[in-house]
């Protein structure tokens, strides 16, 4: 990222406090709904000290109310007199919603990313807050009055079931209070026998808030997280001291940590942790994955909650609203200083936030593929210039725009090149596939020779392996061999993926089922071929080969339950399982002792995507991959199958030489003047009929040119397109983009959205501008 700025009025920094009776009695919102400007409301003096900045209140809209957020005190338009405004109904919650970076970060947002306010104060606030949902009450029981025996007679002759009650009650000597449901369900009565005790002043009935922590159970547990304090090589050492010095200045920087696969970069994050709650600030962990979160959680629980009672919480969109609710009230009122979460977590409300790590930082899950289009490493960045914090980038394949911001000074660099206790990377065996279709009669293998006899082998010695495949379902596409009909998705332009579980066609953009077809709807022909694979056809290999293995697989067709991506990883660890098979959740950030084998299956097909980053990404991804072996005590091995052995990312790879496939593919990005060397910007146009849609944006691109050759606007900005997207319908809307490639994005975004609101827009076409794209699909 290139330190985007704020426009000049932006710049100030309003504290969270109340609208005091001194103070002015107007405030300015920002709706979450409809009208995306800032009003402004009267503040009723009988709420005055309930009102803060960043508070979620209800305002009037015409005949209805609506949900805002407070943004500063006094009037957004002084065309009007303050005599004529409309008085603020109520604030939702007695304290603020949102911190103050957070409203600062949301202004900036709107303006980098081109995003409407609302939808960016959507994705900052849950969605159980913004229903107003309250923490859950539990009803408790205890002990009033002891009877004495004489009256326990008397209550069991005359009222069994109450006398029931009342002796559970007394037995449980080591808790003073009982949980009202827990308490009917053992003594097996009602709750009209609890009401009767409590009239008779028996037992007395209070309440408590619900602990809804996530993971509440996993403090720290051995298996999954050492607490052990190991001693620093001298890459951590380095790391550390650099993070340690950066926090001391209470400034803001960005800190780049570059550490090959099992370097122990964890290590270093749970140290300038440390540190930055001794001083009495906040943490935010960021990973790419919910996968990853479980892992995290635990190993940050281990050292800080377990040791030294400091609570953490998880963030992420598969949470609950309870859970998601009781951990942004421990936030927003100050009761919990460290979050782990995937990238949604970057809005957690942390209170004096101090330290952002964003380990994995190269890799594209962090940025949203729905408006607003942020990309959450990069929102970290500014939310820590916000908040005068340090942000950690941690990877071991760091992406060529982080490096490049270090290259120009704008971050700061350790580099952690040794593997902890000296172990040693694992050995990389490049197996040409092509060989083996010509080894195999003209037949496609999935698993090579090699790859059989090395899973056997580590299978036998009771050690683990992991086989990698970014592709789920079991066949790519169904074909038929008489008159080459194949199997399309109705909504999108790509063929459907076979699930042999339940026997259907997926489309894996839009989600839609097709039945599977046993003849050809076209020729009526039995001769149906089912052509590619996909980690369920793996996994149906891999039971017939390995017959005696214990066999999991990981991909996001299993994890629709919420804890299953846990129970497997968990299962895995504790050695319950010898063989994972797994797309991209399992692809980084793991740390298995027992895992000595890790196969690429397909390794080159991020290769051949439509894309300026493909080598960087097959290059990250079979480092990444190789690194999940051999980070136990035993030395791994990685097989990596391709079709292209000899291309530059795989061979660097190989080799581990990241500087070496660093320069190359600086140099071929500033042939091209690809990013990093200049920002890009997607503009999509899309909508039901491609006619009308190729026609706007050709309209569009005539309008723009003309704009810029007539008022000097964008005038630094190259335009290419527009063309149909290389996916050109998705979910039955047709696609054009167009691609702007200019030095710097605020001033460019600005001026864009400035010529876009001369320009006659068309109902039936949506068009979106996405700053920084990570998918040009």
């Amino acid at each position: 990222m290139s330190s985007p700025t704020l426009p000049a009025p932006l710049l100030g920094s309003d504290e969270i406090q109340p609208c005091h009776l001194e103070a002015s009695s107007i405030a300015t919102v920002r709706l979450l709904t409809g009208i995306d400007k800032p009003l402004s409301y009267s503040i009723p003096e009988s709420i005055r000290q309930e009102v803060f900045i960043g508070s979620l209140v209800w305002v009037p809209l015409g005949p209805r109310r609506s949900l805002a957020v407070v943004q500063k005190w006094g009037m957004s338009d002084n065309r009007f007199p303050a005599s004529q405004l409309k008085p603020l109904i109520a604030p939702v919650y007695p304290f603020p919603v949102l911190t103050s970076d957070l409203i600062l970060l949301a202004q900036w947002m709107q303006v980098y990313y081109a995003a409407g306010q609302d939808r960016i104060l959507e994705a900052m606030i849950p969605a159980a807050v913004r229903r107003g949902m309250g923490l859950k009450q539990v009803a408790l029981l205890s002990l009033k009055k002891r009877l004495n025996p004489d009256e326990l007679k008397v209550l069991c002759r005359r009222a069994p079931q109450q006398a029931a009650l009342y002796t559970f009650i007394v037995e449980q000597t080591q808790r003073e209070f009982i949980p009202r449901d827990e308490a009917m369900r053992e003594a097996k009565v009602s709750s009209q026998i609890c009401k009767a005790l409590v009239q008779k002043e028996i037992l007395e009935e209070t309440s408590q808030t619900a602990d809804k922590i996530a993971y509440a159970d996993d403090l720290g547990n051995s298996e999954v997280a050492s607490t052990q304090h190991w001693t620093l090589s001298t890459g951590q050492q380095t790391a550390v001291n650099n993070i340690l010095d950066l926090l001391k200045e209470k400034d803001f920087r960005t800190h780049l940590v570059h550490g090959i696969t099992g370097s122990g970069k964890t290590e270093v994050y749970l140290q300038a942790i440390k540190q930055t709650l001794d001083a009495g600030g906040s943490a935010l962990f960021l990973v790419p994955e919910v996968a990853l979160t479980p892992q995290t959680l635990s190993r940050l629980r281990a050292r800080l909650q377990k040791e030294h009672g400091v609570q953490t919480l998880l963030w992420h969109s598969r949470l609950s609203d309870g859970e998601r609710l009781h951990a942004w009230h421990a936030l927003v009122t100050g009761q919990a200083r460290v979050v782990v979460g995937a990238r949604s977590a970057v809005f957690a409300p942390l209170r004096n936030l101090r330290l952002i790590i964003v380990d994995e930082e190269h890799e594209p899950a962090y940025k949203q593929d729905e408006v607003p289009r942020y990309h959450g490493r990069d929102v970290a960045v500014y939310r820590a210039k916000l908040c005068g914090a340090v942000c950690v980038l941690g990877s071991a394949t760091p992406a060529l725009e982080s490096l490049y911001n270090v290259q120009n000074g704008k971050y700061t660099l350790s580099r952690m090149n040794q593997r902890i206790d000296d172990r040693e990377l694992p050995l990389i065996h490049v197996v040409n596939m092509t060989r083996e279709v010509m080894g195999g009669g003209g037949s496609t293998p999935i698993l090579s020779r090699l790859l059989i006899d090395k899973t056997l082998d580590r299978l036998e010695k009771g050690e683990q392996v992991i086989l990698f495949l970014n592709r789920r379902g079991h066949s790519t596409s169904m074909l038929c061999q008489e008159c080459g009909w194949a199997a399309l998705c109705e909504h999108c332009s790509v063929t459907l993926t076979w699930h042999r579980t339940d026997n259907q066609l997926h489309c894996h953009l839009c989600g839609e089922s097709y039945r599977a077809h046993q003849a050809c709807p076209e020729c009526n022909s039995k001769k149906i071929h089912w052509r590619g694979f996909g980690t369920q056809r793996i996994e149906e290999q891999l039971k017939k080969q390995f017959s005696t293995a214990r066999i999991a697989r990981l991909d996001a067709d299993v994890v629709r339950r919420k804890d299953a991506f846990r129970e497997i990883l968990g299962d895995f660890r504790r050695g319950k399982l010898d063989l994972l098979i797994g797309t991209q959740m399992i692809a980084k950030g793991l740390d298995f002792p027992n895992v000595t084998l890790v196969g690429l299956i397909s390794a080159d097909l991020s290769l051949h995507t439509p894309d300026f980053r493909a080598a960087e990404r097959t290059f990250q991804l079979v480092v990444q991959v190789a690194g999940r072996a051999g980070r136990g005590d035993r030395a791994g091995e990685v097989v990596l199958q391709s079709f292209q052995p000899d291309s530059d990312p795989i061979q660097f790879a190989r080799h581990g030489d990241f500087d070496g496939f660093l320069k190359e593919e600086l140099l071929r990005r500033k042939r091209y003047n690809y990013p990093p060397y200049r920002r890009l910007i997607q503009h999509l146009f899309r909508g039901r009929n491609p006619d009308k849609v190729g026609f706007y944006a050709e309209q569009w691109v005539a309008f723009l040119k003309t704009t810029i050759e007539q008022k000097g606007l964008c005038s630094d900005m190259e335009i290419r397109g527009p063309a149909p997207a290389p996916l050109e319908k998705i979910k039955d809307y047709y696609r054009y983009q167009v691609w702007y490639f200019s030095p710097q994005v605020s001033r460019t975004i600005v001026e864009l959205q400035s010529i876009r609101h001369h320009f006659k827009r068309e109902a039936e076409v949506i068009d979106v501008l996405d700053v920084d794209p990570m998918d040009l699909s």
